[in-house]
């Protein structure tokens, strides 16, 4: 967080490393902007329209933002390795607009979500979802939740063998290749869907469903 000070508007362009227990500054951006993108602004008093967009010079006037640049924003959005964002010039004046791809806990009207079809191509055979084994009881009992999220997140990889979508349960790519479902009318993906759960550390092994 520290270097020479300079850039727009006379805000500091600093170095992408801090000193904050050495976590890396674009990670702190990524992690600041994740958060006021999708569960945040309200409470911070950011304005987010209802297609999730946020002007871009909105956010970095906050006061969690002044040390940071649109270089910097910029430089997080393109090497994101998960492709989090979504910069765009706003279609009347050009005035450059962010979102999250996905993962909020806030309504958004239209993030431009493409359905899955069962039996399409991009239709996966198999989905996956990652979590931490203590939750696995849990999983184990309910199944998956989307918890405060609009969505349950996977990927392409261990759940369609058994009918889930022909049961009326909608999938949907994000932009960014994520496998997005709201599960059911509860908000969950029921045990009855899931193929089996491997444990992968410290051993990769198999956990016993129901």
């Amino acid at each position: 967080m520290d270097s020479d000070r300079g850039g727009r508007g006379g805000r500091g362009r600093r170095g992408r490393r801090g000193n904050r227990g050495g976590e890396d500054r674009d990670v702190r951006l990524s992690k600041s902007m994740s958060y006021a993108l999708r569960h945040g602004a309200n409470q911070m008093g950011l304005h987010m329209g209802s297609d999730g967009f946020m002007f871009v010079e909105e956010l970095l006037a906050h006061p969690q933002f002044l040390s940071y640049s649109l270089e910097d924003v910029e430089r997080v959005v393109a090497t994101n390795d998960k492709q989090r964002f979504k910069l765009l010039p706003h279609p009347e004046d050009g005035r450059l607009q962010i979102r999250a791809s996905q993962g909020h806990s806030v309504q958004v009207m239209d993030l431009e979500l493409k359905p899955v079809i069962a039996g399409s191509p991009d239709c996966p055979a198999e989905a996956v979802h990652g979590s931490y084994l203590r939750n696995w009881s849990a999983i184990q009992q309910l199944g998956l939740s989307r918890m405060r999220r609009t969505h349950i997140h996977l990927a392409p990889g261990l759940l369609g063998e058994k009918a889930v979508i022909s049961d009326g349960i909608e999938f949907f790519w994000s932009d960014n290749g994520v496998l997005l479902t709201a599960g059911d009318a509860e908000g969950k993906l029921l045990p009855k869907y899931f193929s089996r759960a491997l444990r992968l550390r410290p051993t990769r092994s198999i956990l016993p469903l129901q």
